[in-house]
């Protein structure tokens, strides 16, 4: 997309259409108009139902209209339609939306009479765009937009919400405001430069600069967790061969997803499905079995587990209960944790325990650390494996109305900031001119300011709107 040209267009004021509900049949579909045409053009389609034409140029915003839509005197469906006038509507425009019954024959011929009266198709995430560039929305809402129309969970959902509903816009536009002003005093103190006039103490400007950079880090640290939350969290079941991985990621899932044998080494490589579990969604990794082996292909399976392993922040350990002793159990989860991050946990399974009494098998591992024992066979205590699972998120700092960062983009533009901020730091400290230090200042503000929009250009825009869906 040209958003060179686009920008052009919207300052024509080109009236644009498209589909708002996803393509296909439904019992109903929604068609979007926004421009300064929008009513003109539905005005020549619409007709009440004795069969009048309808002036919407002074209708009241926020009504709904029953009717016909006709296009050269025939009829093509009875309709609801909802007027917005700007600047009260999504996009800031005059916006029409046609509610009509779900047939893509009638979408495609209501579609059409709006492009044969003066619209024309919108592009990916125009409707949005526009919503930004008439100030209804920030650029880190807009591209919120998008992750709350893709999100699978309830996290990823309420995490998109937050960030759409502008509590992320807020802390940045509090943090830039602040470096506006540290900035806006230095620049006064180049302006007096011969006077040699200091406007703050320096120590007032480092502790300022300290409090910012605290609130910064915060802000990158919390990208761990919410990456995770919206792409999902890894967890991988590991172990022997022959202990019930496959089976347990077929309960789990509720379906027969990995080959379940009593040959040892049936899994050769990794299979991946994805389940939400506690408004979270969950990345399950079936695993061949470690052990040492001869087979070629069954090696470089246990190299592929390892390699899981290591990327994975929470791994569920499955053995078997009958064959396997508390210190055996220990060595190889001391062995396992050789492989793994500090940080990463490993959460034992004793699978395979419907024969035995859940008392002995908690006094004969009574050493080890949160063990579950549970049967895969039978779907036995699955829900222990739920429950330890939920325990490693950390959907608390989504609960006390904390700010958790989940967009790459916004990620890598906080983590330029905090290295201007520790440049300026720097200049501080060392009694670096004001003409480096304001140099540094302006590149913090340069990339705190992108984050919302403040600072942008087409590249950034065609980046970020060209992923979104039409008709968004």
């Amino acid at each position: 997309m040209d958003f060179g040209q686009l920008m052009i267009d919207i300052h024509r004021k080109d009236t644009i259409v498209a589909m708002a509900t996803a393509p296909g049949t439904g019992a109903i579909a929604v068609i979007r108009l926004s421009g300064s045409n929008a009513f003109g053009i539905a005005g020549k389609l619409f007709k009440d139902h004795k069969g009048r034409a309808k002036d919407f140029s002074d209708a009241n915003t926020h009504t709904l209209h029953f009717g016909m839509i006709e296009d050269e005197g025939k009829l093509l469906d009875e309709v609801l339609l909802a007027i917005m006038r700007g600047p009260k509507s999504y996009t800031g425009e005059d916006v029409v939306e046609i509610s009509c019954h779900g047939s893509p024959y009638i979408q495609q011929k209501i579609m059409q009479a709006c492009l044969m009266h003066g619209a024309r198709l919108a592009e990916a995430g125009e409707f949005t765009l526009r919503a930004f560039l008439n100030g209804k929305m920030d650029l880190s809402q807009a591209e919120a937009v998008a992750d709350l129309i893709s999100a699978d969970s309830g996290a990823a959902h309420e995490l998109a919400l937050k960030q759409m509903r502008g509590g992320f816009s807020d802390t940045i536009q509090k943090l830039r405001e602040e470096l506006i002003h540290f900035a806006s005093l230095i620049e006064l103190e180049l302006d007096f430069a011969e006077e040699d006039v200091e406007f703050a103490g320096r120590k007032e400007l480092t502790d300022t600069v300290a409090k910012l950079s605290d609130v910064i880090e915060a802000l990158i640290s919390s990208f761990d967790i919410g990456n995770v939350l919206k792409q999902g969290i890894p967890v991988v079941i590991a172990g022997e061969p022959n202990v019930g991985k496959s089976t347990l990621m077929n309960a789990l899932l509720n379906e027969e997803r990995a080959i379940v044998s009593e040959i040892a080494g049936t899994t050769r490589d990794t299979i991946e499905e994805e389940i939400v579990l506690s408004n979270v969604k969950f990345r399950f990794i079936d695993t061949a079995g470690i052990r040492e082996t001869n087979d070629a292909i069954e090696k470089i399976g246990v190299e592929k587990t390892y390699e899981k392993i290591r990327q994975s922040p929470v791994i569920l350990y499955v053995f078997d209960v009958s064959n396997e002793t508390q210190q055996g159990l220990r060595n190889k989860l001391e062995n396992l944790k050789s492989h793994i991050i500090p940080g990463f946990r490993i959460i034992p399974v004793g699978n395979k325990s419907e024969q035995h009494e859940m008392k002995k098998l908690q006094e004969e591992f009574s050493g080890i650390e949160h063990v579950i024992f549970i049967s895969a066979k039978d779907k036995q205590n699955l829900h222990s494996i739920s429950e330890a699972l939920s325990e490693q998120v950390n959907t608390g700092l989504l609960k006390v109305g904390n700010n958790v960062v989940s967009n790459v983009r916004h990620h890598d533009a906080l983590k330029k900031t905090q290295d201007s901020l520790k440049s300026v730091m720097k200049g501080l400290n060392s009694g670096l001119s004001n003409d480096f230090i304001a140099q540094d200042l302006r590149h913090a503000l340069h990339h705190l300011g992108s984050i919302t929009g403040q600072i942008s250009s087409d590249d950034l825009l065609d980046n970020i709107f060209s992923k979104f869906c039409i008709g968004k």
